[in-house]
């Protein structure tokens, strides 16, 4: 498989001259992700790096299939509206428009037309590894495995601010939050920390302030917001700082980090630990990694989108520098064999550096590509890479332990049909493994 990269080649690509091939009929890539409501930020920047992406290779005459060459086309769709329009949505995708390659984000907005999908044979990229299964051998996540790289965030907190050891958690009760609390419960016990207070709330739950005062009732020394999206995210992080927290602040992301330091200040956002990076940073140089030129990518969306760079920029177009790559393998855009080509090699590159297609123990798959993850600080107002954190030696280690607690909330892949309780839930962490010692409150 070519190891070459084309969207970080963005930076050079408008000068370079289409090659002398006919166009032939486009080969179209469904994006079927939330592009409005409350999970609108964790799909539209990402269609924003899928079109930059796609734009750069049309540019350089388009995709290479049996000697001739097809534009690609991003035909997007919104998830958010309703489960009967998400199925129609991806029936229009796949049998009217003969989509090659489905990109979401995943979860429970996906998840209506997920079976049909699966029956139809189209293969559908995820950043929820957490909606892999058995049933979903045509479903990937080759890019972000959300939340299992979250452990590396708090496996560096728990090695570098040995004095943090009382934490708070809170999280959102949907298919992105539980699966996200089970891994950072599992983190967090592994480390040796003790988890004093545990608040769950409702995906539509505004209530940040309250949520943050009855976290704080545990005297923790580090608040943890799990995945909660990110206006939340946000709204949580101004919540604390107007609060007087003076403690650690643990986060899947940070985005919009120049915003949060405006509205706290630059000494408390000082003391936030994630899992995102910018792609301008130095650690991302002189790397060998798949996404190549993370600089030349970054540079591309900052002046195409300002102030629009988030944790799911780049994470589809990763994904689509994968699948052109098993295309130019396969010398097709067959579904089945392209997803052949992908996982010929256990190993192979993904965006920080060598992965491995694994998940069997958790997933009842090896769908998801997991490899090594980046640990990120905030240093002198900007977001600094501070560590490479391996997920796999993770998990080696304390699987066993992550199973139990996602099994706990009922995240396992045989669990997740069942239905999920959405109310606020506040609880000693002490409890939390124990389902019957939830308190509504």
């Amino acid at each position: 498989m070519s190891t070459s990269s084309f969207a970080q080649r963005l930076a050079v690509t408008g000068s370079l001259p289409r090659l002398g091939v006919k166009n032939r009929m486009p080969v179209r890539i469904g994006f079927l992700t939330p592009l409005s409501g409350p999970e609108e930020s964790w799909g539209r920047p990402g269609l924003d790096g899928c079109q930059l992406w796609a734009e750069g290779l049309n540019a350089r005459g388009g995709l290479m299939i049996g000697g001739r060459r097809h534009p690609i086309e991003i035909v997007a769709r919104d998830s958010a509206q309703s489960g009967a329009a998400t199925l129609e949505a991806a029936r229009e995708l796949v049998d009217d428009l003969d989509a090659r390659l489905i990109l979401t984000l995943g979860g429970d907005s996906f998840a209506p037309a997920l079976p049909w999908l699966m029956a139809r044979r189209a293969l559908v990229a995820t950043l929820l590894p957490s909606d892999l299964s058995p049933d979903t051998p045509y479903l990937i996540a080759p890019s972000e495995v959300h939340p299992l790289f979250n452990v590396t965030g708090v496996d560096w907190l728990a090695r570098n601010r040995p004095a943090a050891r009382r934490v708070a958690l809170c999280s959102q009760t949907d298919s992105l939050g539980l699966p996200s609390l089970a891994v950072y419960r599992a983190a967090f016990e592994a480390a040796g920390r003790e988890m004093v207070r545990e608040i769950r709330y409702a995906p539509d739950d505004t209530d940040a302030a309250g949520i943050v005062r009855a976290m704080l009732e545990g005297a923790p020394d580090v608040l943890c917001w799990c995945s909660s999206a990110p206006p939340m995210m946000r709204a949580l992080t101004e919540a604390a700082f107007a609060q007087g927290f003076q403690g650690e602040i643990l986060a899947c992301t940070a985005d919009d980090y120049p915003q949060m330091i405006a509205q706290t200040s630059a000494e408390f956002m000082a003391r936030y630990t994630f899992q995102f990076p910018d792609f301008d940073d130095p650690a991302l140089a002189d790397t060998a990694f798949f996404f190549r030129r993370p600089e030349a990518f970054f540079a591309a969306y900052n002046e195409r989108f300002p102030g629009e760079w988030t944790a799911v920029s780049w994470e589809y177009a990763s994904i689509l520098d994968l699948w052109h790559a098993a295309v130019e393998s396969a010398d097709t855009t067959e579904p089945v064999s392209v997803l052949a080509a992908m996982k010929r090699s256990q190993v192979m590159p993904h965006a920080f550096g060598p992965a491995r297609w694994t998940g069997a123990d958790i997933f009842g798959i090896d769908n998801a590509l997991v490899g090594d993850w980046p640990v990120v600080r905030i240093v002198e107002g900007r977001a600094k890479i501070v560590e490479f954190g391996s997920v796999l030696n993770w998990l080696g280690q304390h699987g066993d332990r992550l199973a139990r607690h996602l099994e706990s909330l009922g995240q396992m892949w045989h669990q997740r049909l069942q239905p999920v309780r959405r109310g606020r839930i506040s609880r000693p962490a002490s409890k939390a493994s124990d389902p019957q010692s939830a308190s509504t409150s």
